[in-house]
């Protein structure tokens, strides 16, 4: 009988990089627990750590290649498929160019470092500007101001909690969520240690969620009204002299630019907006103002609304008016092993905003990706760059994105679609082919982005724990394959693309390139062996399997800033020119009418992890959360079921009567709405929920980012109709 070992690895179904330590007998996984010794998170973890072992043994997993048929799913080859694979989408490139085949990439991508780098080896053998990803259902307005305000798309500056004496929060909920854009286990406990040390935390939100529970003052906003309040706070800033620049003072711009801009948000003047009155507004400006340390943050709810642009820009602009950016406690940048932004003077890889725009509507490029909300139309709408086939990886966008029973109609049209996937999803289920790839604790890890996000500084490495099968590939072997196929053909012949099937394939890995970036980083060995012993590698990092600890974040600025004159601009003028359209829209008295908002929940993430028993057991999750006023308005009783309708479809779910909602405001979780045929999973079929996606709005966008807008969108409830029992 095999002995108990132990593993330790880093979990990677969220951003709080958890350090866990798996007890296994052989390949069998006896438990999974929180690492006492990670140099993060001490022990903690959250119930999705122990869902690893459930989707590893899952057997609705696929393991090996399938063709769907008339008459079912086929197994084939690895050959086989990425023969056919490149056939048919050179087929339909050559007869409709090169754009027609799309590409998008789903929420675990930025999981694993393999699919991140891979993923844009095979995006550039493709050759096409079609391109998707999460990211515009989630931060992209944040890497916006980010690119645009201090020169790259992921110097995101993040909140250090830890040191903090005020913690503003808009439209998050860090201690369900693990931070997101803040990369930090055991929220909850670090959350209530602000109030401890003596400091205060204030949660801005339409919903009284769990991080709200914990703050000393939670403020009800209107959903989609969060650049009105942060205008009106800057405005306040102004007018009370409360503008405090300190060492930010000698390198930031358009400070004059910026008052005149925010001169018609008066806390009064947008009060019938938000819902909050000027003096509560006002004396929360003057708190943040005054306090030793602080620092606002906003995530989602924030972000996907149609000013998301403008909300995370004036997050910026208020961390900056007070002296609290690159400051202990307040919003700093971090200093990773693997420097990815510090490498962008070496190769040029800053971002991109509005290089081209998409086909229908004109919505614009960010990162070298368009909006998903124009994939479905541009898939639809016929003419020239009409899109005609598609390639997806870890991702479930007909659950994910909005509008999803359009473009669950949309996929059935697409002349050939091949899914990277280890399931038959709601998405996946329209492919023609499924290449899945290899799981978590079969490939080895490390974190490239959410180290770049922490709140600390740290470095961590993952070997893999399980050995693959041999008729198994990792993620970025399929992308490789498909690379070295594509390339030549679509007449790229730099010579590491074109041989990516021997070069990459055989002697150059994910890990490899992850390690020469870290030797090439602030803490590196550098490339010769014998030189700088005591400098960081893989090697290194693998030696310490708890992590590494760098330090805690530290002032950067403004040597760290990629903008080309070193400064800070504080109003690019796609923000100044959004000010006017923010205005028109303040002068405009709110519409009577009940708005849904999503929400997140512990056990789950997105839509991949239903399909885990343990992560669904209990009561129903999936339910509409209503206040008593609105539902007593419409004779509705807590437990029946409701029908919800918005412009683009309906959906039917148990009500649940709480006052955590905001009066006029409704909450539905997302990531289910497992009822499509065809799909194969059998546990979340078992509990499929309605998906919130089915009633949010692919036409409703911020005009200046063209991140969906997700949050806010209106809806009508009402009783369900009863279906008739069908005699027998």
């Amino acid at each position: 009988m095999n002995s108990t070992q132990k593993h330790f690895r880093t979990c990677n179904l969220c951003e709080a990089m958890c350090g866990i330590v798996i007890e296994h007998q052989g390949d069998k996984i006896v438990s999974i627990k929180g690492d006492d010794d990670d140099s993060f998170s001490r022990g903690h973890i959250c119930p999705k750590a122990v869902a690893l072992g459930d989707i590893h043994n899952d057997p609705d997993r696929l393991r090996t290649p399938i063709r769907r048929t008339s008459t079912g799913w086929e197994s084939i080859s690895w050959d086989e498929a990425f023969d056919e694979v490149t056939a048919r989408i050179q087929e339909v490139q050559s007869k409709h160019g090169r754009h027609s085949v799309a590409f998008y990439q789903g929420n675990p991508t930025v999981h694993n470092h393999g699919s991140m780098i891979f993923g844009q080896v095979f995006s550039k053998a493709l050759r096409s500007k079609n391109r998707f990803s999460a990211t515009s259902v989630d931060q992209l307005p944040h890497m916006l101001a980010a690119y645009l305000m201090f020169g790259h798309q992921l110097m995101m500056p993040i909140p250090d909690i830890d040191r903090t004496d005020f913690f503003l929060v808009l439209g998050g909920n860090p201690v369900i969520s693990n931070g997101s854009i803040m990369s930090a286990p055991d929220m909850k406990n670090r959350l209530k240690a602000i109030r401890t040390r003596g400091g205060k935390m204030v949660v801005v939100d339409p919903r009284r969620t769990e991080t709200a529970e914990l703050a000393d003052q939670h403020l009800f906003l209107r959903p989609g009204t969060d650049a009105f309040l942060l205008a009106a706070m800057v405005h306040t800033l102004f007018e009370e002299k409360l503008v405090r620049l300190g060492h930010l003072q000698g390198f930031v711009e358009g400070i004059q630019s910026l008052e005149k801009a925010v001169a018609p948000f008066s806390p009064e003047s947008c009060a019938a907006v938000t819902g909050l009155d000027g003096t509560t507004v006002r004396q929360l400006t003057r708190d943040f103002a005054n306090a030793k340390r602080a620092v606002c943050y906003g995530r989602v709810g924030l972000c996907t609304q149609e000013f998301g642009g403008a909300g995370a820009w004036l997050i910026n602009v208020i961390n900056i008016l007070t002296g609290n950016l690159d400051r202990e406690g307040g919003a700093m940048f971090t200093s990773p092993a693997l420097d990815i932004v510090g490498y962008a003077d070496r190769i040029g890889m800053r971002g991109s905003f509005d290089r081209y725009r998409s086909r229908v509507r004109g919505l614009p490029e960010f990162g070298g990706e368009l909006p998903v909300v124009a994939l479905a139309e541009d898939i639809l709408q016929p003419g020239a760059g009409q899109i005609r086939a598609l390639v997806t990886s870890a991702g479930n966008p007909v659950l994910s994105t909005p509008n999803g029973t359009k473009l669950d109609e949309a996929l059935k049209s697409l002349e050939f679609m091949v899914a990277i996937d280890i399931y038959i999803n709601e998405t996946t289920r329209h492919a023609n082919i499924i290449l899945p790839p290899t799981f978590s604790l079969e490939h080895d890890n490390y974190d490239a982005a959410f180290h770049v996000l922490a709140i600390r500084n740290t470095a961590k490495y993952s070997p893999a724990l399980f050995e693959r099968s041999p008729d198994m590939r990792h993620d970025w072997e399929i992308f490789s394959a498909l690379a070295a196929r594509l390339a030549p053909a679509n007449g790229l012949v730099n010579p590491w693309i074109r041989r990516a099937k021997v070069l990459l394939g055989k002697h150059l890995t994910p890990t490899h390139i992850v390690d020469l970036g870290i030797r090439l980083g602030p803490y590196g060995a550098g490339l010769n062996p014998l030189a700088q012993k005591s400098g960081l590698s893989i090697k290194k990092i693998a030696e310490s399997p708890h992590g590494v600890d760098l330090g805690p974040l530290r002032p950067s600025l403004p040597e760290r800033l990629n903008t080309r004159n070193k400064k800070i601009p504080l109003v690019p003028e796609i923000f100044s020119k959004d000010m006017v359209r923010l205005d028109e829209h303040r002068r405009h008295q709110p519409a009577d009418e009940l708005l849904l908002i999503g929400r997140r929940e512990i056990r789950t993430n997105n839509s991949w992890l239903h399909n885990s028993q343990r992560m669904i057991k209990g009561k129903p999750r999936c339910t509409l959360l209503m206040h008593p006023a609105d539902a007593a308005q419409r004779a509705l009783e807590d437990g029946q079921m409701v029908q919800v309708r918005s412009r683009v479809g309906s959906v039917e779910v148990p009500l649940a009567i709480s006052d955590e909602m905001m009066q006029g405001v409704v909450s539905l979780p997302h990531g289910w709405g497992h009822n499509r045929a065809g799909s194969r999973l059998n546990v979340a079929g078992s509990v499929p929920g309605a998906s919130i996606n089915d009633l949010t709005d692919d036409t409703r966008v911020d005009a200046l980012s063209g991140v969906a807008a997700l949050s806010g969108t209106p809806v009508t409830v009402c009783a369900a109709v009863e279906k008739p029992v069908a005699a027998e």
